[in-house]
């Protein structure tokens, strides 16, 4: 996906670009900027830390909470079979309950009852408890870092907020991988972008206007 994304921008004219990802796309922003630090100006991520760090400090309480990673990277079938027959009661987890309005909710049910898209976003699970971590692996081998500026924002009181205190929280894993690091909580749930558009702006246009 990042390598996609900067054939994109290279056809688009952009040698250099800023970089901001949520969830999903936080991940394939970090990832893209390890493999091509000399494409990212500014790297902002929302809400994730490295996958390799997540599964990393697993336990009970993790499994627990983000019930869905290890459901929806078991193999196929068995997964695509739970979210296509019960695709609300994967939606309406803690994480995105009461995030979205009736008519966006209904846009994502549509998709998850389309097995070709439900057998997608399995595999995204899978590529994270394997091949992702296996990325992270030869990063961390090779001592590659983060070197442009970065902006960690992530959920207040939220899983990350409150998991990772030994580690200095979400900042003190990211720091592990990224040379200048600055980031807060914000209010919100992990959704907080649509939740909390007008904070989550304000940050975000003050980090890239640096």
């Amino acid at each position: 996906m990042g390598n996609e994304l900067v054939a994109l921008m290279d056809k688009l004219g952009f040698a250099k670009f800023d970089l901001v990802g949520h969830d999903r796309g936080g991940r394939v922003s970090y990832r893209l900027t390890l493999d091509h630090p000399e494409k990212v100006r500014r790297l902002a991520v929302f809400d994730v830390i490295p996958i390799s760090e997540a599964w990393g400090h697993a336990d009970t309480k993790f499994a627990m909470t983000f019930w869905p990673w290890s459901l929806l990277s078991q193999k196929a079938p068995l997964p695509e079979k739970y979210l296509v027959a019960a695709p609300d009661a994967v939606f309406d987890n803690p994480f995105g309950a009461g995030s979205f309005s009736p008519d966006v909710k209904a846009e994502y049910m549509q998709t998850y009852r389309d097995p070709v898209r439900a057998h997608a976003i399995c595999e995204e699970y899978r590529a994270a408890a394997g091949l992702d971590i296996e990325h992270d692996k030869v990063d961390q081998r090779e001592s590659r870092r983060i070197t442009c500026p970065m902006l960690h924002l992530w959920a207040a009181g939220g899983p990350l907020d409150t998991f990772y205190e030994q580690e200095g929280g979400p900042l003190g894993i990211w720091r592990k991988w990224a040379n200048n690091v600055q980031g807060q909580a914000i209010k919100g749930g992990h959704f907080f972008p649509e939740e909390n558009p007008t904070e989550t702006t304000e940050l975000l246009k003050r980090f890239l206007s640096v």
